[in-house]
């Protein structure tokens, strides 16, 4: 299976769009204000959401 890239005009933000929604509610809601004191902390935090 063969994977291919997709890319859109200048300008056009809709095909990372989805991705950028996720990371940004990631990062306000479950991230917000914590301080890791390892990445195996913050890499747990995530994957017990």
């Amino acid at each position: 299976m063969q994977m291919q890239q997709s890319m859109s005009r200048k300008g056009n933000c809709w095909d990372n769009a989805p991705t950028e929604r996720f990371f940004r509610s990631l990062k306000h809601e479950e991230l917000n204000d914590q301080n890791f004191r390892t990445k195996e902390a913050a890499i747990n935090s995530i994957i017990d959401v």
